[in-house]
């Protein structure tokens, strides 16, 4: 189960959170709290907003970049305290028409080809030097205390080995990984995500509702200072929340040019 919290509501309940010193443990990867019951035992958990930094941080002003990869498309931003400041989308001759498949994946399966295939490649090694480009001028000229990212495990490691280098390394802290599906990424897409970033989230078991709702009420958060869960996430739970392993690296694959 899930409940949605606007900014100012998931910043209060932070507060209260912390004011109550209640037993809850910070995760980096997926920014959230997770909060223990008075067994000890893991109640729930807070995805806080991206505009909330960590705890005991002392950073008040939280800038952030968001990127949006898939094959051939991508919609980045840099923003502070949840304002867009600039943003770049790009598109990429990357996809087989008659396989449907990006380039990237066809020679994982099948190997190299012919004119077209070079084309292809080109096209995606230019992509991502333009992606990498833009982030070195975001981190040049603001200081990023965020990295909200989506991108296949596929073509990471493109991102990551582009003659034009990012500006941090995939172990980097503040890099976090969106938990929620991407649409073809646009610049509607890329504020759609900004907006579900921006709220605070508790996830949690059915036998735990009253506990949930215990620390709402401590909170002062009645039932319509939630939101509702958006369409996907109503028809995804099991692939947002039930397995930790949606947001655990693979092993970077070796991909033949």
């Amino acid at each position: 189960m899930n409940r949605f919290l606007p900014e100012l509501p998931a910043k209060h309940l932070f507060r209260t959170i912390q004011m109550l010193n209640l037993k809850s443990e910070y995760d980096a990867e997926k920014h959230r709290l997770t909060l223990f019951d008075e067994a000890r035992q893991e109640a729930l958990y807070f995805r806080l907003p991206i505009t909330v930094a960590a705890p005991n941080s002392g950073t008040e002003t939280i800038n952030y970049v968001i990127m949006l990869i898939q094959a051939g498309n991508c919609a980045m931003g840099y923003f502070e305290q949840g304002h867009n400041r600039d943003h770049k989308v790009w598109r990429s001759y990357m996809v087989r028409k008659k396989q449907g498949k990006s380039q990237v994946k066809y020679l994982k399966t099948k190997g190299k080809s012919r004119a077209g295939s070079r084309v292809r490649l080109g096209e995606t090694m230019e992509f991502f030097e333009n992606i990498n480009g833009r982030l070195q001028e975001y981190f040049d000229d603001h200081e990023v205390h965020r990295i909200a990212i989506s991108c296949s495990k596929t073509l990471l490691p493109y991102l990551y080995t582009s003659k034009v280098a990012t500006p941090f390394t995939k172990t980097d802290p503040r890099l976090f990984k969106i938990p929620k599906h991407i649409h073809t990424p646009v610049y509607e897409v890329l504020l759609d995500a900004n907006r579900f970033l921006l709220r605070g989230e508790l996830i949690f078991e059915p036998e735990q509702q009253a506990f949930a709702d215990e620390l709402l009420a401590k909170a002062g958060i009645t039932e319509s200072d939630t939101e509702p869960a958006d369409d996907f996430t109503e028809d995804n739970d099991e692939l947002l929340y039930a397995d930790d392993d949606y947001f655990e690296d693979e092993e970077d694959e070796d991909i033949e040019w």
